[in-house]
């Protein structure tokens, strides 16, 4: 009896404590610190041991790479950034000229290097990308370097699987890093298999003890496929079956990807490099044929990460930014829509100003809390006149914004705070009038597949339902 009330005193002392650290000391955003601090206070032991889990602050410059200088990243930042000062940056698409200042904010504060002679193509569906992702990898010549956050042990993981094995045979390099907590149900044997074929095979974050990671939060959830420093595929498919379609809880699954060839493909490499040498012992050194790139079009492109590690968010500043320099429209794909109070202001401020704003969401959850706080936050566009739709023919997992049918974004980055703040993300953000066109009509054809959730219907909805909505907002600060 002595032994249990000393334990509970522990507790909740300790939750005082974590308390007194949260308000005084990890300084986190003051949303956050109320709603941990609410759910210290009502659940104050289960409340600690969830805090352990989703709330610990992360420490900084976790990635490092020696000979990144050499690559003359800052070099070429700097002169970029004169460049732009003194308007004197030849466009090759004049009419994106506009778009200057963002080009700024991501260079100064992302050290994303601005490439202008790229080649994109759009993927909407699964299979058309995974078709073209192991064309490419069977003809990769010297290296592949791929890092998904999910991978399955499944038909297409397996496939994706023996085209890696075979060119890892043939002599080609081959990296293969995955998330640990998104590819946890990935079996010890297809690593090893994977292992026994010469290929180097790295997790972000794992555990100490194997299969019981509690480190929910700081995922690394980027997707990035590098053939040969030529070619690079960026966006949100993640490998197995149901990213075909082949899911019988989701049904089809729509999202978004792009294959990039050209100079944009340098700065992907980068990132994977980084991300590479976090999680593995057996770092990358530079070397030339890793940094290829190329001159294959003429699509503007800067690569944009962000994640708990640094001080800005990055990707969430270059969404506000093309939201506000709108003058027609704002087509918003994502699968959860959850944003602070400075992303919803942006909107709220570009729908008052005549902007037409049309977001999409799914309609089937796949994450039921964040799935209410998501019907939440709508009621505020739909008061200012904004279109919001429901994905209606499976499950709508693209993160895409388009503007005025001239720039665009497409990544890994869903608009909620956990990809804003604690998870690590890449986005592509394009300045090319041809893929901006080509995601404006994958909308619009998304439109067809999806009902329209009117102002009228968004208030007749159940006290019931408001409720979950209540409760889920409350706590989508630590979602």
């Amino acid at each position: 009896m002595q032994l249990a009330t000393f334990l509970l005193g522990f507790l909740l002392f300790a939750n005082i404590a974590l308390a007194f650290t949260i308000i005084f000391l990890e300084r986190k955003n003051v949303s956050s610190t109320w709603a941990w601090l609410m759910v210290l206070f009502f659940i104050p032991i289960l409340g600690f041991f969830l805090y352990l889990l989703f709330g610990r602050k992360l420490s900084k410059h976790i990635f490092t790479w020696d000979t990144k200088s050499r690559l003359g990243v800052e070099r070429e930042v700097q002169k970029q950034i004169e460049i732009l000062k003194q308007d004197k940056l030849p466009y090759k698409q004049e009419i994106l000229k506009e778009y200057k200042d963002l080009y700024f904010l991501h260079l100064k504060h992302n050290d994303a290097i601005y490439s202008q002679n790229n080649d994109v193509v759009l993927f909407t569906d699964g299979n058309e990308k995974f078709n073209a992702l192991i064309e490419d990898l069977e003809q990769a010549e010297d290296h592949i370097h791929m890092l998904y956050y999910i991978i399955r042990h499944d038909r297409l993981g397996n496939k994706i699987a023996n085209v890696l094995i075979k060119k890892a045979q043939e002599g080609v390099n081959v990296r293969f890093l995955y998330d640990d907590m998104g590819s946890r149900s990935l079996s010890r044997s297809y690593i090893r298999r994977l292992e026994a074929a010469g290929i180097n095979v790295g997790a972000f974050f794992p555990p100490k003890i194997p299969k019981l990671n509690f480190k929910i939060n700081f995922r690394n959830h980027r997707k990035l496929a590098i053939i040969d420093g030529k070619i690079g595929y960026i966006g949100g498919f993640n490998i197995g079956d149901e990213y075909l379609g082949e899911s019988e809880k989701f049904g089809y699954w729509r999202d978004t990807h792009l294959r990039v060839t050209g100079d944009a493909v340098k700065t992907m490499q980068t990132r994977f490099i980084l991300d590479w040498n976090q999680a593995s012992r057996n770092h990358i050194g530079y070397d030339e044929r890793y940094f290829i790139g190329g001159d294959k079009g003429d699509a503007g492109m800067q690569i944009v990460s962000s994640g708990p590690d640094q001080e800005w968010e990055q990707i969430k500043y270059g969404y506000i930014k093309m939201i506000l320099n709108a003058k027609e429209y704002v087509y918003l794909q994502t699968p959860y829509f959850i944003p602070d109070e400075s992303l919803m202001d942006a909107l709220r401020i570009a729908a008052l100003s005549g902007v037409k704003i049309k977001l999409m969401i799914p309609n089937k959850p796949d994450h039921i809390f964040v799935y209410w706080a998501t019907l939440s936050y709508i009621g505020k566009l739909l008061n200012e006149g904004a279109e919001v739709y429901l994905y209606q023919n499976g499950f709508l997992h693209a993160k895409t914004i388009v503007v005025d049918g001239k720039i665009s974004s497409v990544g890994t980055a869903n608009i909620d705070v956990r990809s804003f703040r604690l998870n690590f993300e890449v986005n592509a953000f394009v300045y090319d009038i041809t893929l901006a066109k080509k995601l404006e009509e994958a909308f619009e054809r998304d439109v067809l597949l999806s009902t329209q959730m009117t102002k009228h219907l968004y208030e007749q909805r159940s006290l019931g339902i408001k409720f979950k909505e209540s409760i889920s907002r409350l706590l989508s600060p630590i979602l």
